[in-house]
């Protein structure tokens, strides 16, 4: 019976495929001896005698065939992973392609844009070359009657050849330039030995090709058709003079050390960092998953699984996909020039839970050695497949979840995936966490929110607003449930929040009902630090009641709110209608429902982006539009907007926590918006609402100069100034 392919046994025969194909090209010509008599054209291999050929026919082959095997060790190291499901299907496969375009296009890279052109010109440059020489190859397998690469094709073909190879040059020499002049700081700190080789390597394929072709030229004696050749031309002027036997010598020894570095590139391919040649066109083609971007993996019924072990430690925890992330990094250090923990002086650095992931999964290989995804220190030793043998729960609790390292990465490396499922381990199965974030679990259990606040005074924001408050298995009437969320019914800022927005609703007249006291945490920060059985207690009982009421629509005004009941609910049975409260106030300003046309306010703004509306759920525009809305405003960014915008410091349940160590991430957003000049600064989420006004304080500035407040407070604030304005108009000047 047929046994299907392993995929480390995939890449040996495709390997050997290569090779096969290599060694027959070389073969085939002995026997059919065409060529070609038409001119302009070119010989394959002119100059260069049979021996050489030979040589060359066998080592190539050898190499690809033993590269073959040592790429198929790093696919054997993926297959210790656990399944992932990242199927190409008839209805994501149009997604992947468009992924896989985007990375091989370079469109992440050219977001940094001097880096992206540098690299683009190296990848395309070679890439272009090794087209070039198999155009020469395929021209040289067909009879003469078919041959192609003769009179103004081969013109052209000369002079797209240089062109390609001045472009990875100047592509070559710019990245020398980088990493040994400029030496940016996340790039220095990462420069190894093999660096230096795989750049020399490079360019001695570039200026050896090059020097190749001139002294080709010069042995044919220089004929005008080759001044297409705008290069190697030019350069075979230098060798006039030159005997026919010494431009012979020459040739063929330019052209063995051409040989040569072709075959230490072979060589280098599948241990050093450029295996990602391979690999980051794969991740990037595996990017679709069928999870939305802001949902943790699901994970079982914890009260009635079989499982021994949750999270991930060791190497076989993490899925097939994720350790292929191990061998796509490029090690360019953008997810580390992004991270708020590395800015603020956390232990935290993302390019490094990665790289030591990999190196764990390298030295603990059972099938033999493997070299690290970088060379790691000699002082370093690793004795087991324990991802904490190299990565200190430190490094885990400083992270935000803002997913900033996601979004930037260039090859769709998902490192955030990595650093929860660390923690659910250290969280489930060491009871490793913060001793501060033990309280929030302790009030998530006990009390239903982490405030810790009687479930009772959850709707008493609403006294006197008239608001529909629901009873358990009462059917929802009203066209939206209101989720309120722990913040909005608790903290005391957000709570002028949900009043506001309470105004701003009756305003449009749109009906809405809350559940008040039966509501309970939606889990978000239960999960983000690893408790997943907390999570599931909170969230169970909640999909429960609001299906048994018929909820369709609901409106949050809190992304972790909007993130877990969108993305989250539906793993476990919940399927709803989310819109944020700042997409519901932009439909209502656009339809006309709520009346904006007086609404004025005569300051600057600034707005800061959640990571939860944001990066996991590409909400932008809509807060934007809402405060552009208002006459009067002057909006100014801060520098790291949209997606490169800055955490506030209090995701993944770091608002439960202490910040001890460094600046405190709300402090230097603080700093930020605060250098913009603005008197007031807009949020669309309570816990950025609280981390800013924070910070806006610890910097020395009162309420009176900035103003931080969500987004529907500046709305409402407008609106009623406008109001105001038109009941007291200012009195006509007397004539």
């Amino acid at each position: 019976m047929f046994k299907r392919f392993k995929p480390h046994q995939l890449a040996i025969a495709i390997g050997i495929g290569m090779a096969v194909f290599t060694l027959a090209s070389g073969i085939i010509p002995q026997f059919t001896d065409w060529h070609t008599t038409k001119s302009p054209s070119r010989e394959v291999f002119e100059g260069i005698p049979g021996p050489l050929q030979v040589a060359f026919y066998t080592l190539i082959p050898m190499l690809i065939v033993w590269g073959a095997f040592k790429f198929a060790d790093r696919v054997r190291n993926w297959e210790r992973g656990a399944p992932d499901r990242r199927r190409t299907t008839p209805k994501n496969v149009t997604r992947r392609l468009r992924d896989f375009r985007a990375g091989v296009y370079m469109r992440t890279l050219l977001r940094d844009f001097g880096a992206g052109l540098m690299h683009s010109m190296i990848y395309f440059g070679f890439m272009a070359l090794l087209g070039v020489t198999t155009v020469l190859e395929v021209d040289h397998q067909l009879p003469e009657d078919l041959k192609f690469l003769h009179g103004r094709t081969y013109l052209a073909y000369s002079f797209f050849g240089d062109l390609a190879g001045v472009v990875f040059m100047v592509g070559i020499i710019w990245a020398l330039v980088r990493r040994y002049v400029q030496r940016p700081w996340r790039i220095r700190i990462k420069t190894r030995p093999e660096h230096a080789l795989i750049l020399g390597t490079f360019a001695l394929i570039g200026i050896s090709g090059f020097f190749a072709e001139a002294l080709r030229i010069a042995e044919i004696e220089s004929p005008g058709y080759e001044k297409w050749s705008f290069i190697g031309y030019p350069l075979s002027q230098m060798f006039d003079g030159l005997g026919a036997h010494t431009l012979t010598q020459w040739h063929q020894w330019i052209w063995v050390l051409h040989v040569a570095a072709f075959a230490a590139f072979l060589v280098m391919l599948p241990i050093t960092m450029l295996r990602h040649m391979f690999t980051s066109p794969l991740n990037m083609y595996l990017k679709d998953r069928e999870r939305p971007k802001g949902a943790m993996r699901a994970m079982p019924n914890l009260a009635e699984t079989s499982l021994e072990s949750f999270g991930a430690s060791v190497v076989e925890d993490f899925t097939w996909k994720q350790l292929l992330d191990t061998d796509s990094c490029t090690m360019c250090g953008r997810c580390t020039s992004v991270c708020p923990a590395k800015a603020t002086g956390k232990p935290l650095d993302p390019r490094e839970i990665v790289l030591k992931v990999g190196e764990v999964m390298a030295a603990s290989a059972p099938h033999g050695y493997v070299r690290p995804p970088l060379g790691t220190a000699k002082d370093i030793t690793i004795s087991s497949n324990s991802v904490f043998e190299r990565i200190t729960a430190e490094e885990v609790w400083s992270c935000t979840s803002c997913r900033a390292c996601d979004e930037i990465c260039p090859v769709n490396i998902e490192i955030l995936d990595k650093i929860l499922d660390m923690r659910r381990y250290l969280s489930l199965m060491e009871s490793n966490f913060p001793t501060e974030l033990g309280n929030a679990y302790r009030a998530m259990e006990n009390q239903g929110n982490p405030w810790g606040i009687n479930q009772g005074e959850r709707a008493d924001w609403a006294k006197g607003l008239d608001v529909e408050v629901l009873d358990p298995g009462q059917p929802l009437e009203a066209e939206y449930l209101y989720w309120v969320g722990c913040a909005g019914s608790f903290d005391d800022k957000n709570k002028k929040v949900t009043q506001a927005m309470a105004n701003l609703l009756r305003r449009a007249g749109i009906t809405v009902a809350i559940l008040g006291p039966s509501e309970m945490c939606t889990g978000d920060s239960a999960r983000r630090s690893g408790n997943e059985y907390l999570f599931q207690m909170l969230a169970t009982p909640n999909i429960e009641m609001l299906n048994g009421m018929g909820v369709k629509k609901i409106i949050t005004q809190c992304p972790h709110c909007f993130n877990t009941l969108k993305n989250e609910y539906p793993q476990l049975g919940g399927n709803y209608e989310l819109v944020h409260h700042t997409q519901l106030l932009e439909s209502l300003i656009a339809s006309g429902k709520l009346d904006v046309s007086q609404a004025t306010l005569e300051e600057r703004l600034t707005y800061h982006d959640s990571c939860y509306l944001g990066r996991h759920n590409d909400v932008y525009l809509a807060p934007r539009k809402v405060v552009g809305s208002i006459k009067g405003i002057e909006v100014i960014e801060m520098p790291r907007n949209g997606t490169k915008g800055m955490c506030c410091g209090a995701g993944g349940a770091r608002m439960w926590m202490e910040e001890n160590i460094g600046t405190k991430v709300n402090d230097e957003r603080a700093r930020e918006a605060i250098a913009t000049g603005a008197s007031r600064v807009a949020t669309a989420c309570p816990f950025c609402y609280i981390m800013l006004d924070d910070g806006v304080k610890a910097n020395g500035v009162e309420e009176s100069e900035v103003k931080v407040a969500d987004i529907a407070i500046h709305l409402l604030d407008a609106i009623e100034a406008g109001e105001r304005k038109l009941a007291n108009p200012i009195a006509p000047i007397a004539r």
